[in-house]
């Protein structure tokens, strides 16, 4: 069974050791979570979600955006980051300074102190989206935990091991919890099981995610 240990600087939030390395942060972000999606509007505007390509030809379900430095991307010459949003020719969309003190103070908590991101993932998952089992490979070095923030609709988050053949465990995400591994964990495979349908005060018919990495 999973410790649950009360993160004493949050009253009301516990932390759950879903793995060595890995931690699930129940209600992390919920207080603040209202201004974060209000923070992804002018973000949104600039660089517009959009259903990118996999390297083998397929249109994922899930769509996406990015703000920082770095902005990954995926299409027929495969996964990788770039500073210039390849549709509009400019550069990403700064990253809102509360995602990033957001970040770091989660990081914190689930135990990698110093994190500073230079690149956020903009997911945004409506009913039946999925992303399969991967590992988040494409950053210069892996020293450097991940950070996922939920927000909007609940699902179920896919945590596996080091090879695509372990068995993930099923965790429920709700609006504001996040999920930080790093170290042992750092590319453990992970995904997101088809969403279920439902509607949410915050974001209506979807869930939006950002995941939040040091690139280069």
């Amino acid at each position: 069974m999973a410790e649950l240990l009360k993160d004493t600087n949050r009253p009301g939030v516990y932390i759950e050791r879903i793995a060595e390395g890995a931690a699930l942060l129940k209600g992390f972000a919920a207080v603040e979570a209202a201004a974060l999606i209000a923070a992804l509007d002018p973000i949104i505007a600039a660089a517009p979600f959009r259903h990118m390509l996999t390297p083998g030809g397929r249109r994922m379900s899930v769509a996406m955006t990015n703000c920082g430095g770095n902005g990954w991307i995926t299409d027929r010459s495969g996964y990788r980051y770039t500073p210039f949003d390849p549709i509009t020719q400019c550069p990403w969309p700064r990253m809102p300074a509360a995602v990033v003190n957001l970040a770091a103070r989660a990081a914190r908590a689930g135990g990698f102190p110093g994190f500073t991101p230079d690149a956020c993932l903009i997911n945004r998952y409506r009913p039946g989206a999925q992303l399969t089992l991967h590992q988040d490979k494409d950053e210069r070095d892996f020293s450097a935990p991940i950070v996922s923030v939920s927000l909007g609709l609940s699902a179920v988050f896919l945590f596996g091991g080091l090879r695509r053949r372990d068995r993930p465990r099923r965790i429920h995400m709700d609006n504001g919890d996040v999920a930080v591994w790093g170290g042992t964990a750092r590319l453990a495979y992970h995904g997101i099981a088809p969403l279920a349908d439902g509607e949410h005060a915050l974001t209506g018919h979807c869930r939006i995610n950002l995941t939040l990495r040091k690139a280069s």
